[in-house]
């Protein structure tokens, strides 16, 4: 199988919803196969952009707040979306600066990541950020949010425990726990 090669063939398009974040499309197919079918594409408009931060005892900051999509509580690290007129670092640092109130020196982008390929165009990018000094925190007026520091550790546990589930978090710490066993980051 040649890896460059897209074995679908798109018959038509239609779009079935808009809105200022997300479009869904409606294909109908050939699928590989060459059988009829349909296929459903969510359209982000952003780019999904996520910051793990440490400080220099190894502690991290989550978010919490309650996601209407899941109707649950869910900690996170730090993240929003990213618009075109702005550099994922520019988003990294602006909404480190809204959910936290933290600014960080130094910035290391660590992943990229597609967060649902079946369905989802949705891609997103994660950084690490250290250096931190802490400012007001400047939430948006639709957000909640409820923000802990803990030890990495702490978090990485949560992880483990499926209480952070969200997927840019579990990838930067599950990343940040790789690179602290592999010596890429001092402890």
């Amino acid at each position: 199988m040649n890896e460059q090669h897209n074995p679908w063939t798109v018959l038509s398009e239609e779009e079935k919803y808009i809105n200022p974040w997300i479009q869904i499309i409606e294909y109908k197919v050939l699928n590989p196969s060459g059988g009829p079918g349909i296929y459903g594409k969510v359209h982000f408009k952003n780019k999904a952009i996520g910051v793990i931060v440490l400080d220099e005892e190894l502690n991290t900051w989550l978010v919490g707040q309650y996601r209407f999509v899941l109707n649950q509580y869910s900690w996170e690290i730090p993240e929003g979306g990213g618009t075109s007129s702005e550099t994922p670092l520019e988003t990294a640092k602006r909404e480190l600066l809204e959910e936290t109130g933290l600014k960080a020196e130094h910035w290391r982008e660590l992943q990229h990541m597609h967060l649902s390929n079946s369905v989802s165009d949705e891609f997103g990018i994660l950084f690490l950020a250290t250096g931190l000094t802490q400012h007001a925190a400047e939430p948006e007026e639709t957000e909640q949010l409820v923000v802990k520091k803990v030890p990495f550790e702490e978090a990485y546990q949560m992880v483990n425990q499926n209480i952070i589930t969200d997927s840019l978090s579990v990838a930067a710490i599950l990343k940040v726990k790789l690179m602290l066993l592999n010596g890429e980051i001092s402890s």
